[in-house]
C-alpha cells in the first residue's frame, strides 16, 4: 500500500474510533509521519489464534482496543444468533482478568451483546480464566468471552472465546466468527446499550458469588489422596494475576495450613512490577518464589500465570535442593498419579498435544487407558475428550500440553491452573506419606516407563517483517527436510499442514528421529514467535543411577538443539 493510501486508511480508522484516547494516539502517529509504525498497525486485522484475539494495546486494527473489541463482539453476537437459535435466552458469560483495559473491554462486550438482544452474564470482579469456562456450563450459556492475555507482557490484552460446550472454539466456528467480524460496520456505528440500559432490560446479569463457591467445591472433589495436607509446606505465587484469592481459598479448604503466598506478587496488578514477562517459564520470574520457599523451608512451590490457567511447579529433591519441573514432567506426574491412584473407572482417557512428550501416551498404553495426541492448544484436547466420551463412552481423566497447561477431569473443559495446583499439592502430600520426594516419584515413573528428556527454544520476530521471517523458516524446512539432526537420522517427516494423522491442517512440522526422539517446529498462535520442541529417549544401563543417565541424555539433547538451530539458520533464520 502507498503511503497516501496508508494515511487515508489510518485517518478513516481514527474518525471511526469510539475511544478518544486511541484516536488521539493514532493522531500523534499520523502527525509524526511514522510510516513503519502505521504500516504495522494497519498490516491487517488481529486474527483469531488460540480461540480468540490477542495483541498489543494501542490504536489500529492490528492492535487490541475498544474499536476492535466492539466490532468483534458485534460479529460474535451475530454469528451466535445465526448458529444458536436459543442464544437470546441462554446468553454469554463474560469474565476478565486484572490487565490494563480489561474492565473497559468486558463492559463493551456486554453492552454490544445486550444491544444485539443477547443477555450478558457478567462476573462483577476479577476471575481466573477457568472459572469463566466453568460458569459457561453451569449457566447453560451459548458462549463465553474471557478478557485476558494470559502470560503475555503487560502491553498485551486479549479476547478469548468459548463455545456453549465449555471448550474453546474450534473450526468452523473460529472462521465463522472471523467472517462475521469482517462484515461489521465501522466501530463508531456499532450499537451498544449503556450498562444501566442493559440492566434495566434484563440483558446485563451479574454472576453471583455462589458460582465461585460451586467451582471451589468441584475442584476440591478432584483430589485423590485427600490427607496429609497439614504437614506439607507450600509456597504459591499468583504472578500479579487473579489466582491468588482462589488458590488461598482452595488450599485452606483442603487443609493446607502451611500455605505461604509470595506477598510481592499476590495481588492483581496489570503492570506486573516485579516481572517483565509474567510467565513462570521465563528467566527470573520465579526468583521471588524461590526466595520465599527458602525462607519458609517449603517442600513445594506452585505458580500460576496471571489468568491462572497455567501451573508451574518446583519441589525439593532428596538432597533438599529445589528443582523446577518442565511442563512435560508435571504432565507425566499428574497423568500417572491420576491413572494409578485415582478412582478406578471403565475406559479412562488421557490426552496431550503433538508438541508435548510422547511419554504420557506410552504410560497410557501400558496402563490400558485410551490416549489421544491432538494439535497444539487446549481447545483440541477438550473437544476430543467430548467426542470420545459421546462416541465411545470413555471417561476423561487428564489432559495436558507442555506449555504448563493441565486439566483434571471434566470440571473445566480447558486448562485450569487452580485445580491442577490443588491436585499437585495432593500428589505431593501422598509422596510425603510414602517417604518419597516428588522428584523420587518421577524417577519411579521413568524407570518403569522410560526416561525422556526435552527442551524448547523460542525465537521472537515481531511485526509484519517478523511474520515473513517465520514463514520463510517454515517454508525452508518444507522444501528441504533434513536427513539428519546432529547424530540422529531423520526417520520420518510429519507435515501437519496437509492434515497428517487425521488431524485438521495446522502449520506444524515434526521430524521423527532414530531412537524415539522428535523435533517439532511451529509458529506461536498468540505471540510473534517460532517455537522448536526437542525430545530424546534414553535407556539407562542396568543399575545405572538415573541422574547419570539423565545427564548423558541432556548432553545429547544439547547437541541436537545446536544442530537444528544451525539448520534453521540455513533456511532463513537470522543469526
Amino acid at each position: 500500500m502507498s503511503i497516501i493510501g496508508l494515511r487515508e486508511q489510518a485517518e478513516a480508522w481514527r474518525q471511526a474510533d469510539p475511544d478518544p484516547s486511541t484516536a488521539e494516539e493514532l493522531g500523534r502517529v499520523l502527525a509524526k509521519e511514522d510510516t513503519a509504525d502505521l504500516a504495522d498497525r494497519f498490516a491487517g486485522n488481529l486474527e483469531f489464534g488460540t480461540a480468540g484475539l490477542r495483541g498489543v494495546l494501542g490504536a489500529g486494527p492490528n492492535r487490541m482496543n475498544r474499536a476492535v473489541v466492539r466490532r468483534t463482539s458485534a460479529g460474535l453476537a451475530r454469528y451466535l444468533k445465526a448458529q444458536v437459535p436459543e442464544a437470546a435466552s441462554r446468553g454469554v458469560v463474560i469474565g476478565r482478568d486484572g490487565r490494563r483495559m480489561s474492565a473497559e473491554f468486558a463492559e463493551d462486550t456486554a453492552c454490544v451483546l445486550a444491544a444485539e438482544g443477547i443477555p450478558a452474564w457478567v462476573f462483577p470482579g476479577l476471575v481466573p480464566t477457568p472459572l469463566t469456562a466453568f460458569a459457561t456450563l453451569r449457566l447453560g450459556a451459548c458462549a463465553a468471552v474471557m478478557v485476558t492475555a494470559s502470560h503475555n507482557p503487560p502491553e498485551y490484552n486479549g479476547y478469548k472465546v468459548y463455545w456453549g460446550n465449555g471448550a474453546q472454539i474450534v473450526p468452523p466456528h473460529d472462521q465463522g466468527i472471523a467472517a462475521a467480524i469482517d462484515a461489521v460496520e465501522p466501530a463508531n456505528q456499532v450499537r451498544l446499550l449503556t450498562p444501566e440500559e442493559a440492566r434495566a432490560r434484563g440483558l446485563w446479569r451479574d454472576i453471583p458469588e455462589s458460582m465461585g463457591e460451586a467451582y471451589l467445591e468441584a475442584i476440591l472433589g478432584l483430589r485423590v489422596y485427600g490427607r496429609g495436607a497439614e504437614t506439607l509446606s507450600v509456597v504459591y505465587t499468583a504472578m500479579h494475576g487473579v489466582g491468588g484469592a482462589w488458590m488461598e481459598r482452595a488450599m485452606k479448604a483442603a487443609g493446607f495450613t502451611r500455605f505461604h503466598p509470595v506477598a510481592e506478587q499476590h495481588q492483581p496488578d496489570g503492570t506486573f512490577p516485579t516481572v517483565r514477562f509474567p510467565n513462570p517459564e521465563e528467566p527470573g520470574a520465579m526468583d521471588l518464589s524461590i526466595a520465599t520457599a527458602e525462607r519458609h523451608k517449603a517442600d513445594l512451590v506452585l505458580a500460576n500465570d496471571p489468568d491462572a490457567d497455567r501451573l508451574a511447579v518446583m519441589a525439593r529433591d532428596k538432597e533438599g535442593a529445589l528443582r523446577m519441573f518442565t511442563g512435560n514432567e508435571v504432565g507425566v506426574l499428574l497423568g500417572h498419579y491420576l491413572l494409578t491412584q485415582g478412582p478406578k473407572q471403565a475406559s479412562p482417557h488421557v490426552a496431550t498435544t503433538i508438541v508435548s512428550s510422547v511419554q504420557l501416551g506410552q504410560i497410557a498404553h501400558e496402563l490400558g487407558a485410551a490416549f489421544d495426541e491432538v494439535l497444539t492448544g487446549f481447545k483440541w484436547i477438550a473437544n476430543r475428550a467430548l467426542e470420545r466420551e459421546h462416541s465411545e463412552g470413555t471417561r476423561f481423566v487428564f489432559g495436558y500440553e507442555e506449555a504448563l497447561g493441565y486439566t483434571v477431569g471434566s470440571v473445566v473443559r480447558d486448562k485450569d491452573g487452580v485445580s491442577a495446583a490443588l491436585v499437585f499439592a495432593d500428589l505431593a502430600a501422598w509422596c510425603q506419606s510414602r517417604g518419597v520426594t516428588v522428584v523420587g516419584y518421577l524417577e519411579e515413573i521413568q524407570r518403569r516407563h522410560g526416561l525422556f528428556v526435552g527442551a524448547q527454544r523460542n525465537f521472537t520476530f515481531p511485526g509484519a517483517q517478523g511474520a515473513q521471517t517465520i514463514a520463510r523458516i517454515m517454508d525452508g524446512f518444507r522444501r528441504e527436510a533434513p536427513k539428519r539432526v546432529g547424530a540422529y537420522a531423520v526417520q520420518a517427516v510429519k507435515d501437519y499442514k496437509t492434515g497428517a494423522l487425521r488431524l485438521p491442517p495446522s502449520n506444524v512440522i515434526a521430524f521423527e528421529l532414530e531412537g524415539g526422539g522428535r523435533v517439532t517446529l511451529r509458529p506461536s498462535g498468540t505471540e510473534p514467535k517460532i517455537k522448536y520442541y526437542f525430545e530424546l529417549k534414553e535407556a539407562p544401563g542396568a543399575g545405572e543411577p538415573l541422574v547419570q543417565a539423565r545427564a548423558r541424555a541432556e548432553g545429547r539433547l544439547r547437541t541436537v538443539i545446536d544442530a537444528f538451530v544451525a539448520l534453521a539458520r540455513e533456511r532463513g533464520q537470522p543469526a
